[in-house]
């Protein structure tokens, strides 16, 4: 595709010697000779990168660099003069210029700058496009209400520096609170390092944590830098933290309450600014008991306690989680068509009991997109554990007694509505959809009350596809 370079300049000599060059170069060239008419070429033609003369009457360059920015702020600019000074450079970078050339032009320094700029803008698009999709990525899906009371926790902790404890079962999301954290704390633009404190062998784990010196022990063939000096400033992230020795917790806690450590096989102290988040899946209390925890560091470390909630018990969001992990997978798979589940199938999703949480759903989609064929993900295609799939009983003739047996009105009501809404489940085939549609509520609304009454919905039978 042919690059558009527009050329301002106040003399028509230049601009022609310049565009011949530029022509021969491969650009499409347009000219503007002065600051009014490069604003108004610029909304017309969207050129790929700008060559800009400083001294122009009426409206300077560093003035139509700051208007062509406001207009554009990506867009590549080459700051040209004949009277170049270093504060005229200094001033035009700070402004958005990709860089100054000097008058007399060196023809192959306008045609490097241009190449440059060109190729720096172009960058810094992907960058920020990848940022995002990352970003995108690394979002906190849901609306339940479990997950909006963990999302005002963040917003209250993380401009602070305090520390912070994250519980959770294992691919619950642990390692996304504590991301979202740092991005929204003051340390937002300093470095995020973590470690698994669960995958790195006790005998490398201080070396992990606090680096090492060269010649501090076999293999230790340079000096490397440990994660907490990697982190300074920033957050360090200690995930499992339940999983780590005693010998290394008193290590860390001292780092803790003092802010400064030393490499391994070094004597030299170094001073650290770092805030700490762990997670760990571990009840830390009974360890304690236990006496495979510390005290005194559980108690520096719950300064902020957060609890991430499995995805049992936020079943409201798995039809946005889902949602979400369709259109990742759609916009991973370049030129893929986005596929859709059926009602049926998500009814089996939000039945299941997700010991694996998120990671678990998430690997599930995943495996659905790649190995369904067709756009639409049936109930038939979902391959779930044989626990969804336990058969429940109809309601008996007893059933029906036990309303009149009632202490109270209220629960009469609940009993006669358990088992009407068990009797037309197992009606309808146990199928969710036709049985919410028979009986004149939301599908939504007949999954909270299956919940609420601890209905098991049966599927061992395939009955939920009759209606297919």
């Amino acid at each position: 595709m042919t690059q558009i370079a527009l050329i301002v300049d106040d003399e028509a000599s230049i601009r022609t010697s310049l565009a011949g060059v530029l022509r021969d170069e491969g650009y499409e060239v347009i000219e503007a000779d002065g600051g009014q008419a490069a604003l108004a070429r610029v909304a017309e033609h969207e050129p790929d990168v700008v060559l800009l003369d400083i001294w122009m009457p009426e409206m300077d360059g560093l003035e139509t660099l700051q208007r062509l920015k406001a207009i554009q702020p990506g867009l590549p600019i080459v700051i040209m003069s004949g009277h170049g000074t270093i504060e005229t450079a200094v001033k035009a970078t700070k402004l958005g210029a990709h860089d100054f050339v000097e008058k007399p032009l060196s023809i192959e320094k306008v045609v490097l700058a241009l190449q440059n700029a060109i190729t720096q803008s172009r960058l810094q698009r992907e960058n920020t496009r990848l940022r995002e999709k990352v970003e995108r990525r690394q979002e906190m899906i849901g609306q339940s209400r479990a997950i909006q009371r963990l999302r005002e926790q963040i917003a209250l902790a993380a401009p602070s520096n305090g520390w912070v404890l994250i519980r959770g079962e294992n691919g619950t999301g642990k390692e996304l609170v504590a991301l979202t954290i740092h991005r929204l704390s003051r340390r937002a633009d300093k470095p995020f390092i973590e470690v698994n404190c669960a995958a790195i062998p006790e005998e490398l784990i201080e070396s992990e944590l606090f680096g090492h010196e060269k010649g501090a022990f076999t293999g230790a063939v340079a000096r490397k830098r440990g994660r907490f000096d990697l982190a300074h400033e920033g957050t360090l992230f200690l995930d499992e933290i339940g999983d780590m020795s005693l010998k290394t917790q008193a290590k860390v806690l001292r780092v803790l309450q003092e802010g400064t450590f030393e490499r391994v096989g070094g004597s030299q102290t170094i001073k650290v600014d770092v805030r700490v988040i762990a997670a760990t899946n571990k009840d830390l209390l009974e360890e304690m008991r236990h006496g495979r925890f510390r005290e005194d560091l559980y108690y520096r470390l719950n300064v902020i306690p957060f609890y991430v909630p499995p995805l049992r018990e936020r079943k409201d969001d798995i039809p946005l989680l889902v949602d979400h992990f369709l259109d990742m997978f759609a916009s991973e798979m370049s030129g893929a068509q986005r596929k859709s589940l059926s009602p049926e199938a998500l009814d089996l999703l939000l039945a299941h009991e997700w010991p694996g949480n998120i990671r678990e759903l998430k690997n599930l989609v995943e495996r659905l997109v790649i190995m369904t064929p067709g756009p639409i993900i049936r109930a038939e295609d979902v391959p779930l554990a044989p626990a969804v799939a336990r058969a429940a009983p109809p309601p008996s003739p007893e059933a029906w007694r036990r309303p009149f047996e009632a202490p109270s009105l209220r629960d009469a009501r609940i009993d006669f509505e358990r088992e009407y809404i068990l009797a037309q489940l197992a009606r309808h085939g146990w199928n969710i959809s036709r049985t919410a549609e028979a009986i004149g509520i939301e599908r939504s609304n007949l999954h909270r009350k299956i919940r609420q009454y601890g209905i098991e919905v049966a599927r061992g039978d395939g009955s939920d596809d009759q209606d297919r």
